[in-house]
């Protein structure tokens, strides 16, 4: 994946290592964007192109129910289960089996550009709340620090969904109620919405957020023309790097602010996986294992924080990211899954043009959240 967790030189110096210590594997790697990575993976599947895929979180589902990618339970050492964190090994699962490794444990953090709250009076206690960092977002504005104190990765693609989800369980919203059908239209999942555009009605988040995602917005971030953002784990590294930033040693990461009902992150954790017509699935296996080790998840955990729950106390972790782990500690503890569905892809799709329409002022939150329901009725039923 070309855009947030590791980098591709991250991978690239991996693969080195890897095949230094295993030099009757050949690894290729191929990388595409995220958006592009779901019907790349789809499309190769029935030629058995890759041996080893990346997938979200999101499409064990419906990756396993069409065998694109191999059920590995059997593989699965016992002691993973208890040594990871729980949240990485939902990762891969579905209908109890496991159809991958948890390799990109993540969620969105807000961070924050400390130079920026100094200048305008703003207390960093007060981004605690949702309502708090809309009157920080305020102050900053009044205070003539930027024009668009807030901006976000709200393009009409999977990362809006990312953003909403947070708001969503903040607000007391759910993606869908017992019965499986959608209940994004009611309560919490509303109020979230009509958040989101007030903040631009107000003139507090950047308007060029519908056409961001998460790369947009570390840049505009990194170049100080933003003092507040939603983003993954990778942001604070390149951030904080005085060759990719502006703003380096101004940069403070907290946890996801808390709305009336809490205060949870959305799990944006990947896995790898094994091509299910992969004709090298031992090879296959022994790079997973590698990538995935704990030994190399701790290397590279400025870009990624490792799923191995022990990391998280390894003073060496720590040191890497000092400002994000015990953030991290507490964040990943508490994280939103969106809808575990055959169909997710889709449902998310026509989830995500009704918010845009929303988010445009073409339609009011609660409409456009009707209309996202009556198509996601469709085709969870269908």
């Amino acid at each position: 994946m070309k855009q947030a967790g590791y980098s591709e030189e991250n991978i690239n110096e991996m693969i080195s290592s890897f095949q230094a210590a295993n030099k009757d594997i050949t690894v290729t790697a191929d990388f595409v964007s995220y958006e592009a990575l779901h019907d790349k993976i789809v499309a190769a599947a029935p030629a058995g192109t890759y041996d080893v895929v990346l997938i979200d979180v999101i499409w064990p589902a419906e990756f396993g129910s069409k065998n694109i990618v191999a059920d590995v339970t059997d593989r699965w050492p016992d002691s993973w289960k208890q040594d990871m964190l729980g949240g990485a090994v939902a990762t891969p699962q579905y209908d109890d089996k496991f159809y991958g490794v948890p390799w990109i444990l993540d969620t969105k953090y807000l961070f924050a550009n400390t130079a920026h709250l100094e200048q305008a009076k703003v207390d960093p206690a007060s981004l605690g709340s949702w309502d708090g960092v809309v009157e920080a977002a305020k102050k900053l504005k009044s205070a003539g620090v930027v024009e668009y104190p807030l901006v976000w990765s709200w393009q009409q693609a999977e990362a809006l969904i990312c953003d909403y989800a947070q708001l969503l369980g903040a607000f007391g919203g759910t993606f869908l109620d017992d019965s499986g059908q959608p209940a994004f239209n009611q309560g919490g999942g509303v109020a979230a919405l009509e958040f989101m555009r007030q903040t631009i009605v107000d003139g507090l988040s950047n308007p060029a957020s519908t056409q961001s995602l998460e790369e947009d917005v570390r840049r505009v971030f990194s170049s100080g023309q933003a003092s507040l953002a939603l983003n993954w784990t990778y942001m604070y590294g390149l951030a904080n790097d005085a060759a990719e930033s502006q703003i380096a040693g101004d940069v403070e990461v907290f946890r996801t602010p808390a709305g009336p009902d809490g205060q949870p992150g959305v799990n944006g954790s990947m896995g790898l996986a094994l091509a299910a017509g992969s004709k090298n699935q031992d090879a296959g296996w022994t790079f997973i294992e590698y990538l995935t080790s704990k030994s190399v998840q701790e290397k590279y955990a400025l870009s990624s924080l490792p799923v191995w729950q022990a990391s998280y106390d390894d003073p060496q972790v720590v040191k890497t990211n000092p400002a994000v782990v015990p953030v991290a500690k507490q964040q990943l503890g508490d994280l939103i899954l969106r809808p575990q569905v055959e169909t997710y892809n889709a449902v998310s799709q026509a989830l995500q043009a009704e918010l845009q329409s929303a988010l445009l002022g073409d339609k009011d939150p609660q409409q456009a959240l009707d209309d996202a329901a009556s198509k996601a009725s469709s085709l969870l039923d269908g």
